[in-house]
């Protein structure tokens, strides 16, 4: 399961899965103890059958359904030992869910597993199957050759390359995410660009250009598609460069998964202290709660004034300019921050700027 673990648009598609599953199975149950429950909708199955082959995952993938089936059972089971302590009555409680949660199952592993095959024939008919083979062999570093390839998806490798994945969170229209993918091309100035489908709601794409497009203009675009996402590698050149940029854009967009970061737009090269943090989320904790202390719960205008002190080089004079604020302000700031500090900024500040930046990323309720 580690391709659907690492995928923030697979997670959030399992997720959705999961709790419809659940709700479906628990209110069939309610109203018609024992009996039947409905089958998953086709056009339900198809979404889900659509992420998971777009993703590259056959059919030991459902094992996902086994593996949420043994959990909801556990959870199932202590709830009926609340709500009896008769055997005669827990035999038959439990006797008549098993059979109901594993037909139940078994009915909807079914359904999608046809519905991947419908999948399968729709995707050898557009080509993406192949160009997902090819894509998925140069990321891999196989021997292919840059000519095949080239040949083969119809995209120069031998210049520069800016990564993207464009992803949404929700069942999103694949419109949408063309849409905004366009925008991305547009404010590039690219003339081209290579695409991969890479789930239901997931699309990666490189640019022939050496420079990320403008995050402002793209911000303006993102604002009328709000629950599409988009992540950016750093440009580079060649077959090396065309990996390389595609890793940077995965690693930020897992970045801002692994955060909850309401931001909808990031480029590595803003993110790549925070991306490595990130990968370890309990350290992450312990690192901002042991460098901020008290400074983590603190008032957002103290995080503020000392996250943009240290950008300013601790110039307080330019912090104050920066922040459109009187220097004083500032100061009193900075001495709150240095009493909330378990060590004073100037002996921690590049620790301190560190975990500021990932409660830029990270969402806070």
């Amino acid at each position: 399961m580690h391709a659907v673990t690492e995928d923030p648009a697979l997670i959030a598609a399992t997720r959705r899965s999961s709790l419809a599953d659940v709700l479906r199975w628990a209110l069939a149950n309610t109203h018609h103890p024992g009996e039947p429950v409905p089958v998953i909708p086709d056009a339900e199955a198809a979404e889900i059958a659509r992420d998971l082959v777009r993703s590259g995952i056959d059919e030991r993938g459902l094992e996902a359904y086994r593996v949420g089936q043994n959990v909801a059972w556990q959870l199932w089971m202590e709830i009926c030992f609340e709500l009896t302590r008769d055997p005669i009555e827990l035999q038959g409680l439990l006797g008549v869910s098993w059979r109901s949660i594993t037909t139940f199952i078994d009915d909807t592993v079914a359904a999608v597993s046809a519905q991947m095959d419908i999948e399968r024939a729709e995707l050898g008919r557009d080509g993406q199957a192949d160009r997902r083979a090819i894509v998925t062999l140069l990321l891999e570093g196989a021997p292919v050759t840059a000519a095949r390839a080239e040949a083969e998806l119809g995209y120069p490798l031998s210049r520069w390359h800016t990564a993207a994945i464009v992803w949404s969170d929700v069942a999103s229209p694949a419109g949408q995410l063309e849409t905004v993918t366009e925008a991305i091309m547009r404010i590039a100035g690219a003339a081209r660009r290579l695409t991969v489908t890479a789930g239901a709601s997931t699309l990666w794409i490189w640019l022939p250009v050496d420079s990320v497009p403008p995050l402002a203009e793209l911000s303006d675009a993102l604002s009328r598609s709000p629950d599409i996402r988009v992540a950016f590698g750093r440009p580079a050149t060649d077959v090396d460069g065309f990996r390389r940029t595609h890793f940077d854009a995965v690693a930020t967009q897992r970045m801002l998964a692994r955060l909850t970061s309401p931001q909808h737009v990031a480029r590595y090269e803003d993110v790549q202290l925070v991306a490595m943090l990130a990968n370890d989320p309990t350290g992450v904790d312990e690192f901002l709660r042991d460098t901020l202390g008290d400074l983590l719960h603190a008032d957002t205008e103290i995080q503020r004034t000392v996250d943009t002190y240290v950008r300013e080089r601790c110039n307080v004079s330019r912090t104050a300019e920066r922040m459109y604020t009187h220097r004083n302000t500032v100061i009193r700031r900075l001495a709150q921050a240095d009493e909330l500090l378990p060590r004073g900024l100037a002996e921690n500040v590049v620790a301190v700027a560190a975990a500021l930046d990932v409660l830029r990323w990270r969402h806070t309720e």
